[in-house]
C-alpha cells in the first residue's frame, strides 16, 4: 500500500527532481520505450526531442501516471511514484499539459482557474488568486467571464498555464504546448513557460519547435525509436540534432 499524499502546498515554491531510470513502456504488443534513463534536477528545464513516434509523448505519459511503465523506476523528489495513480502524482506537484488546450471548453475562463485555485486554497485563497493570474496574463483578465472553448489556441494555453504559474507546482510537463499556434503566438507561450521556470518550477519539455526548446531548457535528451540517444548540455548539440533524430544517414 502506497502512503497517501498530502495536497500540493503553493507556497513552497521549490522545483521537484524527476528521475527516470530504465523505463520501459508498452501499448499492447507494441513497444514504445526500451530501458529510458535521464533526470530533471529541481529548478531546471529538460528539453525531450526526437522525431515523430520516437517516443517522447509515451514519456510525458508514464511520468504522470496515465500510461503503465512495463519494467524501470520512476521517481519524484526521491519517491517511486512508478505504480501510484495519476491523480496521487498530480497531488504531489507534478503536473501534466497534454498535447492540446488542456481546459474545460464548456466552463468560462475565471471557472477554469477558480476551480483548481479553490480547491488548493481555499475558498478565501481564490481572489488573491485570480489577481495574480490575470495580471501575469492580461489577456486572460479581459476574457473572464467568456467560454474557454471560445478562446483563440494560444489563449487556451495560457489558461492552462496560470493555473500552473499561480499554484507553483514543482515539476510542469509540457506536451506539444506550442503545437498548431502561428509563430507570434508560440512567443507568448515560451514567455509564458520562462515565468514559470523563473518560478521555480521543474519543466519537462517536449516540443516540435525544437530550437526553441532548446533555447530554454538546461539539457536535452534526444530519442529515437524509443531509446535515448543522446542525454546531456544542450550546448554544441544543435549540429549533431539531425544526424541523432533521423539517424546517421540523414542529410
Amino acid at each position: 500500500m502506497t502512503a497517501p499524499v498530502d495536497p500540493v502546498d503553493p507556497a513552497r515554491g521549490a522545483g521537484g527532481r524527476l528521475e527516470l531510470e530504465r523505463v520501459s513502456a508498452s501499448y499492447g504488443p507494441y513497444r514504445a520505450l526500451f530501458e529510458v534513463s535521464f533526470s530533471v534536477p529541481a529548478g531546471t528545464a529538460l528539453a525531450v526531442v526526437g522525431a515523430n513516434g520516437a517516443g517522447k509523448s509515451t514519456v510525458a505519459r508514464v511520468v504522470s501516471g496515465l500510461v503503465p511503465s512495463t519494467s524501470g523506476t520512476v521517481r519524484f523528489d526521491g519517491i517511486d511514484i512508478t505504480r501510484r495513480p495519476a491523480f496521487e502524482i498530480a497531488r504531489m506537484g507534478l503536473n501534466h499539459l497534454t498535447e492540446g488546450r488542456s481546459v474545460f471548453a464548456s466552463l468560462t475562463v475565471e471557472e477554469n482557474l477558480a476551480l483548481p485555485f479553490r480547491r488548493a486554497l481555499g475558498r478565501q485563497g481564490v481572489a488573491g488568486a485570480l489577481e495574480q493570474a490575470y495580471e501575469a496574463f492580461p489577456k486572460l483578465g479581459d476574457r473572464r467571464t467568456q467560454s474557454a472553448g471560445t478562446l483563440s489556441g494560444g489563449e487556451q494555453r495560457m489558461l492552462a498555464l496560470a493555473r500552473v504559474l499561480v499554484l507553483h507546482q514543482k515539476l510542469l510537463v509540457v506536451d506539444e504546448l506550442s503545437f498548431g499556434l502561428a509563430p507570434v503566438i508560440v512567443d507568448e507561450v515560451y514567455q509564458a513557460l520562462s515565468r514559470v521556470l523563473s518560478g521555480g518550477t521543474s519543466l519537462l519539455l517536449i516540443e516540435q519547435h525544437v530550437h526553441r526548446a532548446l533555447e530554454l531548457a538546461d539539457a536535452v535528451v534526444v530519442l529515437s525509436k524509443g531509446t535515448v540517444v543522446y542525454d546531456g548540455p544542450v550546448e554544441g548539440v544543435e549540429h549533431q540534432l539531425s544526424e541523432l533524430v533521423l539517424g546517421p544517414e540523414a542529410p
